[in-house]
């Protein structure tokens, strides 16, 4: 089947043809004709397969055939992060450059400013992540009284950000009568329940076996110990000569440490994440789409919306924690068709995750070697500082020997930690020598004294005599 053959307009078909798109993909051949019958649907198909351009194209073929009736947008999508909401927004501008139709991306981590002035000029369709469109509703910047469809692309992913609450409230917001699109690489409960919410006798479209990956992508596995998985990957992408690898971490912290490292190893490296200005991510991701960073370490939020023509490696530096991701992680590569490598870097803590996610895969991923953990060779040590000097032998640092045989004062050859504490000795500082901790003081008598031990300085006698007068009574 050829696109032609969906009925699409000539605009968009040259459009496609300068993309290299001959042939619609399974969820394409399946979504254009339902979307363009007016029927609600809810697609899944792996990531990778063109689901954007399977609600993209029908909706800007129905709104070339339509005037608009205001300056409200006519169509909504909701994306879970403000990569996948600009790839969404560039694919709607690309397929549509030819249509008098106007496209336009509000996310936060900008001013909100000149969103509220291009928002006021008219658009045709909005793409929005929850958060900044609530925050622009709530400024009477959006007017939804002209809405006519809604499309919520990577619900699962918006689903486990926790953004169900921000949906509903945005759905109280737009018109009851719609059309609804709902798309997602994988199929949990909860997407189900939400189908069930929004959608109205929807078009069930699944073109693939729920939560699985597509089959382009080669997927291996190393045993490795933690402290030696980065080790092991400066060592895969030397002597494999990488060109470009998609890297995940599970924490942010974790990927800038990472890529500090595998700059300090002479690998060319940047880390996007949540904390990075979108300013930074930009020129993060511009950097390794152009080659001029080899390896992009980076979180769970460029999982979804980073689309990166022939990426051949994706690597988990870390398993995720929940399995579904790793599904959206090795999405990155084996993309429109192509060959791509998953690789994952195991430690003995991560075997349970590993389990998790060949139970949601329905498949086994294969260890390289004979699976024996790696170990690192002498000629691959890692550099423990930036300036790659040693580090200082803390064994040789002063006052090592005196931690080491238990003492608090430095001395050599002192009492162990478990002996018996000296006594109190009249008229000695009540601060333990070497500590700025206070010595406990001994229990003391009725009589006021210490039992089994020399009486109080001078400055407590009088306090303790008192004191051992008020109990008596």
């Amino acid at each position: 089947m050829s696109f032609e053959k969906l009925g699409l307009r000539a605009e968009l078909l040259k459009a496609l043809a300068q993309k290299g798109y001959a042939r619609p993909t399974p969820i394409q051949a399946q979504a254009i004709p339902a979307i363009l019958g007016g029927k609600d649907v809810l697609g899944g198909a792996q990531t990778g397969t063109g689901k954007t351009a399977a609600f993209a194209l029908p909706i800007l073929q129905q709104f070339s055939e339509m005037r608009a009736q205001g300056k409200g947008p006519r169509a909504l999508v909701l994306a879970p992060t403000r990569e996948l909401a600009a790839q969404v927004c560039d694919s709607f501008q690309t397929y549509g450059k030819r249509l008098n139709l106007r496209s336009h991306v509000v996310f936060g981590g900008v001013g909100i400013n000149p969103q509220i002035k291009t928002l006021s000029q008219g658009i045709d369709v909005l793409i929005a992540t929850p958060g900044r469109l609530l925050d622009l509703s709530g400024r009477r910047a959006v007017d939804f009284r002209n809405l006519e469809c809604l499309v919520l692309d990577e619900a699962d992913r918006m689903l486990d950000m926790g953004f169900i609450h921000d949906i509903r409230k945005i759905l109280k917001l737009i018109p009851a009568k719609r059309q609804n699109l709902l798309f997602s690489a994988t199929y949990s409960p909860d997407i189900k329940r939400l189908s069930e919410d929004i959608l109205k006798r929807p078009e069930m479209i699944e073109v693939a076996r729920r939560n699985t990956a597509a089959e382009t992508v080669a997927q291996s596995a190393y045993q490795v110990q933690k402290n030696q998985k980065r080790i092991l990957l400066s060592q895969l992408a030397q002597d494999g000569n990488w060109e470009q690898a998609l890297v995940f971490t599970r924490t942010k912290h974790g990927a800038n440490r990472l890529a500090t490292q595998l700059a300090s190893d002479g690998i060319d490296s940047a880390a996007i994440h949540g904390n990075k200005s979108q300013a930074a991510r930009e020129r993060a991701l511009s950097a390794f789409k152009n080659r001029s960073v080899r390896i992009l370490v980076a979180t769970d939020i460029a999982a979804r919306g980073l689309d990166i023509q022939d990426l051949p490696f994706v690597i988990n530096y870390e398993l995720p924690n929940v399995p579904e991701d790793y599904v959206h992680r090795i999405g990155r590569t084996g993309r429109a068709g192509k060959d791509g490598q998953a690789i994952s870097l195991v430690s003995q803590e991560e075997n349970k995750l590993l389990c998790r996610i060949e139970k949601l895969l329905g498949r086994k991923i294969d260890f390289v070697g004979d699976e024996k953990p790696f170990k690192a060779n002498a000629t691959h040590q890692p550099k423990t500082s930036r300036s790659g000097s040693k580090p200082k032998n803390r064994s040789t640092s002063k006052g090592s020997q005196s931690r080491q045989s238990g003492n608090r004062d430095g001395s050599e050859g002192g009492e162990e930690r478990n002996a018996k504490p000296r006594k109190w000795n009249r008229g000695e500082s009540n601060r333990q020598p070497g500590s700025r901790h206070r010595r406990r003081r001994p229990a003391l008598s009725k009589n006021g004294g210490s039992e089994g031990g020399p009486k109080p300085p001078n400055r407590f006698r009088k306090f303790l005599s008192k004191r051992a007068q008020a109990s008596a009574r």
